[in-house]
């Protein structure tokens, strides 16, 4: 059996990161999506997704595949439904499609609860869950390995998990909380401090002193310091410095300079509103706690400051003092004072250096999406205003 992620009407809702990629390649917890049913089922995973990211994600569909959809998290009683369907079955639950076969022409309402994504805020503000699944998912069975003695533990040790080659001295780790987990040839060093639940992605690295409260998600080969909160950092991005980073999600390939900080509340404690491409207006997320969204490939200069809830598309270049706008479209070159467009040369130019010091290429079909994208925004970059909300 192979598996399919399909996009439904909703793929908008996670954009900026999801220019860049399928829903079921974002990372929420310890996996991205589509690792995490591929676990579970133990099979291949492919997507059935926008006609621009066929090349780099394309759909398998030469053998029986069963169609989930990609904003929905696998838990047990999930798996044994979607295993029990039919040829033609599909399951539903509020109207919602959760999967199907075949054509899917048999319906069956599901009746128990959900993890299911429905905007990009999500991504933090369900992550402590999605972390507790995924830490079970990967460790049953399965032995910790050691952990120094320079250490110091506060709750359960048995919520640690050190993968091979994980290196954590002199540091604090505490999962009174939620679970910890240190991947691969990843690096906790001296002086940290780290409240779980927290995943630290292979070949990460905190920093020395660095403080991380969970529910916190560091995907791999990402370098971080300072403070974070309740943030995700997809992989392939630093924040390399002192700084503060809270309820926040960084897309690939991103860098925040050094005293990079986001503000999280507004200073009259209202909701936070975000940018939201669907409706191209600035839009309520319900929640008092926000930062800064980040898509793919976006850099910023020291000392930048982004106000509560501020979006930032792909490839976009901030620098410069003050707060830049609240919605800053991809490839937008500038800060608060005057935004104009980054040229496409020169940041697919940007995006092969940064590619090429982990060894790898911006390939040809990378640098077709990122044109893609590249045109689809240009009517972002030309209605360009300043909020301050």
């Amino acid at each position: 059996m192979h598996i399919i992620l399909f996009e439904d009407d909703k793929h908008q809702e996670f954009l900026p990161l999801t220019f860049t990629r399928p829903v079921g390649e974002l990372r929420i917890g310890i996996l991205k999506i589509a690792e995490k049913w591929s676990k579970v089922f133990n099979t291949s995973v492919s997507h059935l997704t926008r006609e621009y990211l066929q090349e780099l994600f394309p759909e398998n569909n030469a053998q029986e595949g069963v169609y989930i959809n990609a904003r929905l998290l696998p838990d047990e009683d999930l798996v044994q439904a979607i295993l029990s369907l039919k040829e033609n079955e599909s399951l539903v639950k509020d109207n919602i499609l959760l999967s199907k076969k075949g054509n899917g022409s048999a319906t069956i309402e599901y009746t128990n609860e959900v993890l299911m994504l429905e905007k990009v805020t999500d991504l933090f503000s369900k992550n402590g869950e999605a972390l507790q699944r995924d830490f079970e998912l990967l460790t049953k069975g399965k032995k910790s390995g050691s952990l120094h003695e320079s250490n110091t533990i506060i709750g359960s040790k048995d919520l640690i998990f050190i993968e091979e080659g994980a290196q954590v001295y002199a540091s604090t780790l505490n999962t009174l909380g939620g679970p910890i987990y240190i991947d691969k040839d990843a690096e906790i060093m001296e002086g940290s401090h780290v409240r779980g639940p927290f995943y630290l992605g292979e070949h990460s690295q905190l920093k020395m002193g660095t403080k991380v409260y969970g529910p916190t998600t560091i995907g791999p080969h990402c370098k971080v310091g300072g403070e974070v909160s309740n943030s995700i950092l997809q992989g392939f991005s630093n924040k390399g410095h002192d700084g503060f980073i809270g309820n926040t999600v960084i897309g690939e390939w991103c860098n925040l300079g050094a005293d990079t900080n986001t503000s999280n509340l507004k200073n009259n404690y209202s909701g936070v509103r975000i940018w939201n491409y669907g409706k191209k207006e600035f839009a309520d997320t319900g929640l008092t706690f926000c930062g800064l969204i980040m898509g793919d490939h976006s850099k910023c200069s020291i000392n930048t400051m982004f106000n509560t809830g501020t979006v930032v598309g792909v490839a976009a270049n901030i620098f410069g003092g003050d707060f830049p706008p609240k919605h800053i479209p991809s490839y937008s070159w500038g800060g608060s004072e005057s935004m104009t467009e980054y040229d496409l040369k020169k940041a697919m130019q940007t995006a092969e250096r940064v590619l090429a010091r982990r060894n790898l290429q911006l390939t040809e079909a990378d640098q077709k999406m990122l044109t893609h994208i590249f045109k689809i925004t240009q009517p972002d970059r030309a209605s360009t205003t300043q909020s301050q909300e």
